[in-house]
């Protein structure tokens, strides 16, 4: 993994235009969900502006439309573009018919991003009554890929938005919608993060052998909209517990990463890395994150990815528990 990390001229502090200096995209389509806000926003508008057709999924199009003003104007010169299309990650019905449309039109797609997600929600459930954050995380994003799987064309990625607040927990398969155990909404992020890199992982397992490869990303901690359900003095005060914990490691300071910044690990792992090196691994900072042993104690913003969050036979657990609870089989 020492070679990998070495081969990235890409770091923490790159941004979109970095990672996509010199890359001609022109011809590729590619699906983004969550392309109304932040991180969505910024994937699409840097892929469409290196040429390439851009899918992006929201709940609400007319907030997509809005947010997505700029993106046709800075995809004119290299011939890119932007269609949206509805997608409620909560709602399996809404899923379900995305992905029927897209089925319907037959057309492959290079890569997909899924992008969209909530996070430290208060204690809730989707439509299909699973608990908010593993439902729309992970099981809306689980049903529609897988079915949508055989649009990705032979040699294709998917690219799945995790987070090093993975770190809060892992999958717990006995109680996914804490039936049985008290909510705790960072616990819950946490399970549908890991949840994420697990699917990612057992992705690319069965896709593999037709060259399409499957990875997470953790795009780094950005001040977007996925942050409204916390107030600002929480805010505040988890910041000062980071920066004191870095401080006893010896590390500087935590500092937000700008949205093109944060983007920029999506679009350096769906279009520039190496498809091999990133194929069932957790990526951040634009280079493959080291596997950390689960007994070690870090805080939830230093680099690595948990041992358990990338574990083949948790992949599978999850794999299966998750057709159990969609009633469906991939």
């Amino acid at each position: 993994m020492t070679n990998i990390l070495e081969a990235t001229p890409f770091a923490v502090t790159s941004t979109t235009e970095d990672v996509l200096s010199g890359v001609n995209l022109k011809g590729k389509r590619i699906l983004v969900t969550g392309v109304s806000a932040g991180l969505g926003v910024e994937t699409a508008r840097s892929l469409a502006a290196h040429g390439a057709h851009v899918v992006g999924a929201a709940r609400d199009l007319n907030k997509a439309k809005t947010a997505t003003e700029q993106v046709p104007n800075d995809a004119a010169a290299n011939g890119g573009s932007l269609e949206l299309v509805e997608l409620d990650l909560a709602n399996m019905k809404s899923v379900r018919a995305c992905s029927d449309r897209l089925l319907a039109k037959a057309e492959l797609f290079d890569v997909v991003i899924a992008n969209a997600g909530v996070m430290a929600t208060p204690f809730g459930h989707t439509a299909d009554g699973f608990e908010t954050q593993f439902g729309t995380n992970h099981l809306g994003h689980f049903v529609l890929v897988n079915r949508i799987a055989a649009l990705i064309r032979d040699g294709g990625r998917l690219i799945n938005l995790s987070s090093s607040g993975h770190r809060y927990s892992n999958v717990d398969l006995e109680d996914p919608s804490f039936e049985h155990t008290p909510y705790e909404p960072f616990v819950a992020y946490g399970r549908s993060k890991t949840a994420n890199i697990l699917f990612a992982v057992a992705f690319d397992t069965r896709h593999r052998d037709r060259g399409v490869r499957a990875a997470a990303v953790h795009p780094g901690g950005i001040q977007t909209e996925l942050a409204r359900y916390l107030d600002a003095h929480r805010m505040q005060k988890m910041v000062e517990q980071i920066n004191q914990e870095l401080a006893a490691e010896g590390k500087p300071a935590f500092k937000f990463k700008t949205v093109r910044q944060g983007a920029a690990t999506s679009v350096w792992a769906a279009v520039v890395a190496p498809a091999d090196e990133i194929g069932s691994r957790y990526c951040e900072n634009c280079h493959v994150g080291q596997i950390v042993p689960d007994h070690v104690t870090i805080t939830a913003i230093s680099e690595g990815v948990r041992g358990y969050a990338v574990d083949p036979n948790t992949a599978e657990a999850l794999w299966k528990k998750s057709e159990e609870l969609v009633g469906e089989s991939f």
